[in-house]
């Protein structure tokens, strides 16, 4: 989700979000044996309900135990209504409510998607404007959201407070049922003609609003584009042949009258599906619901279903185009190209738990038939978008082809899919194959999330959308078996599906895409034809209603907002201490710390291991984020890379390295680099863990350049398709590049020139020399010197998991001579471990090598990179101080202030961006940002204003509350058992250090917000640095402080 001016997101098409099925599910819960009196209250409580019994105008029809996921199912329904709704009671106290709606559009204008962000502007009890980001600064929540998907709409959120729960649900309801739905909100947040200045009438008039520049957003994503017509045209007759979260040029056509109308007949109880998760009462959730919503309404008839798509006797084929990508890596080879195939209904659930399984044994990793036969031809660069099992629609279907080809392959592509398609027919698949994906399947039933219940409410959403029974759905149990059942009476189960499916059926799409270098002219040539219409079909009349409504709609939006008629925490509902983790740590082989932290992980053993890069010569550097990309991929000891992906497959969950740069807590000038090794195993599994990484340590394989190519490609690919979503990051890290010691290594690893640098080693046409720099960085890296462990697990399992970890570490190489670290200042830091006994950290100390440059001075930097978008994105960064300093708090609370009562008006309520706000991160860096954002100079000076604003101190001790309780949903939300004790291992972040931080949080008073305004906030105060992503820009190109990239 990307971070914009709230945890908001719309989810227009089933490309924003992969519901991929099973595989998408991760959760479980507390140890059987230990936790058994935690794990079983609210289990038992539910299972005591009986089938025919009455609650609150409610009458359940189903209860039942689901083990495997340690829930129990109270399956219900309204009486009056009809409403359905089912509960899932856990031992889990982050709660989750959601009400999803059938949401069937029949056009492209984006009715469904604009009707999300309209009932969240206002309601009959709740009538201020915007009560939906208002209780994100009144609440404690952990979730608060809305999603648009292609067929329906779903308003979740969760919390872990009984009291904001019932506040949260209160609002909820009046707005998905009683809206204010007002014609300026539609304005707002759908689109409208307005002058680029709203009080000039001589100024142009343009297309404005908030899903309208969303939307344009969207479509700068190629991928995206793909997706969304890969599903219009492979089910053309009904609903899923329109775009749900709107075209930009059909969004124009949509009236408030539509608006109205859709709502009555979409967002009525008889055509809701409401959804309970976690351990407060079910009865309480009933009484609300009804009293507060369902009791005002009687049963409809809904005319909301989908009928199935109508069979084609013979296939069909479709070329589109879409904008180039200015990252890709070769000019000549940017068409994508697939062909897709209409499965099952979902609702046909053993069915499709099947094709699922079918799918990742068909694409996923090395070993699988399509990865060989087109990842490794060459001919692309990974695979097309949208590939394998998609059941996001009411009937399934599956997809596979390329991207990154040139256009005279489409037919040798072709060819490939058909020659694998016979060959899998012919061959089947490995017995191991088979048993890696079940055996994946088991550890993301006994994983578990932070926010498990919302995992499985997107779980449920489309099948339960189709009448399908969300119950039996969540029996993952059963499916298995029945799965190992149908193999066993027939060998060649697997096979016939993949001929019944993919050989035998008629209902194919071929779908390619080629990039237009006139396609942004083009769109914006078509936008302003559709705003000519529009204009020329204005009386003098309606123009100056335009202008009157403009006028009203900015004095609306400047007014200050009355919300005392919304619910609310208070700050002493915030608790004033933290719960303290505790913490061993013993020294292996005699000198490497290894952290223990005890947790209900369900059999589950969660391994981390942290290396230094201090002595890793400065040239190599820029590698580092692809050698631990390819790292656990090239092959290892007498492994090569396809055998050991299949081990990794069936003995562990996971194994993954990634570069890992840690500001220090204390100084702003002092970081720690390395890299972090993860992965998970079932506890049975913990030898054959450790001993794949025994031998990616001692043993890595770097010689198959061939197959170094493809995973080059594919990573090269991936970061390019990555910016239209991440650009504000993107912007943020140039931005704060040259702000500290550490802005320039982040901006290495991970900003835009990590995507430069990997776009060059795509296109170089000989390798090795960067292939010959990998078993360097190895020498540096994969050894004992400067490393640190940690092991979650359950108490039982951690005197085992010891011998193992111990037994690791001494089998790992040292190196033969002391290296010196590349920059001469290293700080040795111990971790914080006080004597006092107070800390919960038992045995040896843990220490920390961090860099510092003494030399160092930050200076301002503005950079513009020109990317082919008709959007921008925009970061602007402020030093300021860190993590253990008092201002730091002040300064977190202030980023919040600014987003809520200022940012989120001028840049999304009035500039029209999809997000914009101000963040604190904690290395010190403050951000204003904003995300898919029409404007550029115009949101430079809001973020002036907006520093202005605060300076001003034009705020209440309310607002200042809020802002807390906003800050504080993000500190205390909760943490999964596989990450407790994390803060400590990677930062060394002790619960004393959070314990002092929160009292300074609390203690945040109106001066102290006054003064770090003014102290790091205003001009010439503190070093600033800016960046942009986005279209050419006359002003800038003429200003020489710009660097344009």
């Amino acid at each position: 989700m990307p971070v914009t001016g709230a945890r908001f997101h719309s989810v227009s098409t089933t490309t924003m979000w992969r519901c991929g099925g099973l595989l998408r599910l991760t959760g479980g819960c507390v140890n059987q044996k230990i936790w058994r009196w935690r794990s079983n209250s609210a289990c038992e409580k539910a299972l005591q309900y009986k089938v025919g019994e009455k609650i609150h105008g409610f009458t359940i029809h189903q209860v039942t135990s689901i083990p495997e996921l340690f829930l129990t199912a109270v399956k219900l329904s309204h009486d009056n209504t009809g409403a359905q709704y089912l509960h899932l009671a856990r031992e889990d106290s982050n709660n989750l409510f959601s009400v999803q709606f059938r949401t069937t559009p029949m056009d492209s204008t984006g009715i469904p998607h604009i009707l999300e962000h309209t009932v969240l502007c206002g309601s009959q009890k709740y009538p201020c404007r915007d009560p939906f980001f208002k209780m994100l600064n009144r609440s404690l929540s952990t979730f608060m959201n809305a999603f648009t998907a292609s067929d329906y709409t779903l308003y979740p959120f969760s919390t872990q407070n009984p009291k904001d729960f019932q506040n949260l649900l209160s609002v909820y309801l009046d707005a998905a049922f009683f809206p204010c739905l007002r014609e300026l909100d539609f304005w707002q947040e759908g689109w409208r003609l307005e002058h680029e200045n709203p009080s000039d009438p001589q100024t142009p008039l343009l297309f404005k609003g908030v899903v309208f520049n969303e939307m344009k957003g969207a479509f700068t994503d190629n991928e995206k584009i793909f997706s969304v017509h890969l599903q219009n045209r492979l089910l053309p007759d009904h609903t899923y042949s329109v775009v749900s979260g709107g075209d930009p040029l059909c969004i124009p056509d949509l009236t408030w009258e539509q608006l109205k109308e859709f709502h009555a007949t979409h967002y009525h109880p008889s055509n809701a599906r409401f959804f309970t998760y976690g351990n407060f009462q079910l009865e309480q959730h009933l009484k609300q619901i009804h009293e507060e919503a369902l009791s005002k309404f009687q049963t409809i008839e809904t005319s909301t279903a989908v009928p199935a798509q109508k069979r084609w006797n013979k296939p069909k084929e479709y070329q589109i185009s879409c904008g180039p990508d200015s990252l890709a890596a070769d000019s000549s080879k940017q068409t994508t190209f697939s062909i897709s195939f209409l499965l099952t209904e979902i609702t046909n659930m053993f069915e499709a738990f099947t094709l699922n399984l079918l799918s990742s044994l068909l694409i996923s990793g090395p070993n699988s038939p399509f990865y060989k036969s087109l990842i490794e031809s060459g001919l692309g660069t990974d695979f097309s978008p949208n590939v394998g099992y998609n059941d996001c629609t009411r009937e399934a279907y599956f997809s596979v082809g390329l991207q990154g080809i040139a256009e005279k392959d489409f037919e040798t592509v072709k060819n490939i899919i058909d020659r694998t398609i016979d060959e899998v027919i012919e061959k089947g698949f490995e017995n191991d194959r088979i048993e890696a994906l079940l055996h994946k399947t088991e550890i993301q039933m006994k994983h578990q999330s932070s926010s498990f219940g919302l995992t499985l409410s997107l779980y449920i959403a489309s099948c339960w959308n189709h009448d399908g029974d969300p119950v039996e759905l969540l029996k993952l149990g059963n499916f298995v078996a029945q799965f190992r059942q149908c193999l066993m009476e027939n060998p060649k189960f697997l096979q016939e599906k993949v001929k019944q499916y993919f050989k035998n059926n008629q209902h194919k799409l071929i779908l390619s895409m080629k990039p237009d270098d006139k396609y942004y002219e083009k769109q914006t040539q078509m936008e302003t034809e559709k705003l000519m219409q529009k204009i020329d079909s204005l009386s003098l009349n309606d123009k100056q209603q335009i202008y009157k409504k403009g006028l009203e709609l900015r004095a609306q939006q400047s007014k200050p907002q009355d919300a005392s008629c919304l619910p609310a925490l208070k700050i002493s509902d915030i608790e004033p201490t933290i719960p303290f983790t505790e913490l061993d740590v013993a020294l292996a082989g005699g000198e490497i710390p290894v952290q223990y932290c005890a947790q209900p992980t369900n059999g589950l053993v969660y391994f981390r291991a942290f290396s230094s890069l201090n002595t890793l010569p400065e040239e190599l550097k820029p590698y580092v984020p692809l050698f631990c990309s390819v790292l656990t991929k090239m092959g290892s000891g007498i492994l090569d890379y396809r055998e050991q992906a299949q081990q990794i497959e069936l003995k562990t969950g996971g194994m993954t390295v990634s570069p890992h740069v840690v500001p220090d807590d204390s100084h702003l000038d002092a970081y720690e680099q390395g890299v972090l090794f993860s992965s998970l195993c079932l506890d049975r599994n913990l030898p054959d863990m450790m001993h794949l990484w025994s031998e990616i340590f001692n043993n890595p394989c770097f010689e198959e350049e061939e197959h170094f190519k493809v995973l080059v490609k594919m990573s090269a690919q991936e970061l390019s398709n990555g910016i239209p979503d991440s650009g504000h990051l993107y912007a943020s890290i140039r931005a704060s590049r040259t702000l500290t010691p550490v802005g320039d290594l982040q901006e290495t690893f991970n900003g835009m020139d990590q995507v430069r640098l990997m776009k060059r080693i795509a296109e170089m046409t000989d390798i090795k020399p960067v292939l010959r720099k990998l078993p360097r960085i190895k020498k540096y890296l994969l050894n004992c010197d400067n490393m640190r462990c940690s092991v979650n697990a359950t108490p039982q399992q951690i005197p085992q998991a010891g011998k193992v970890v111990e037994n690791f570490i001494k089998n790992l190489s040292r190196s033969k001579k002391e290296r010196k670290p590349v920059r001469p200042h290293v700080i040795e830091k111990p971790v914080h471990n006080e004597s006092s006994g107070s800390t919960h950290v038992n045995g040896s100390q843990i220490i920390r090598k961090l860099i510092t440059d003494p030399t160092f001075k930050p200076c301002q930097m503005k950079t513009h990179f020109l990317l082919p978008f008709p959007v921008n994105y925009i970061g602007e960064c402020v030093r300021t101080v860190p993590y253990t300093d008092p201002d730091h708090a002040s300064l977190k609370i202030l980023a919040r202030l600014m987003t809520a009562k200022f940012l989120h008006t001028e840049i999304r309520e009035k500039g029209g961006a999809y997000g914009g706000g101000a963040k604190l991160s904690h290395n010190g860096i403050f951000t204003l940002y904003s995300y898919r954002d029409p404007n550029s100079i115009e949101t430079l000076h809001s973020f002036g204003k907006a520093v202005d604003w605060a300076k001003s101190g034009k705020f209440t001790q309310q607002d200042i509350n809020e802002a807390k309780l906003s800050v504080f949903s993000g500190v205390d939300a909760p943490v999964a058992p596989s990450d407790k004790g994390m803060d400590y291992f990677l930062c060394g972040r002790s619960d004393e250090m959070k314990q002092a931080h929160r009292e300074q949080l609390l203690a945040v008073s109106h001066d102290k917000l006054v003064n770090v305004s003014n102290k790091f906030l205003g001009t010439g105060r503190s070093t600033h640095g800016l960046a942009i992503l986005g279209p050419e820009n006359a002003k800038i190109a003429k200003d020489p402080s710009w660097i344009i990239r």
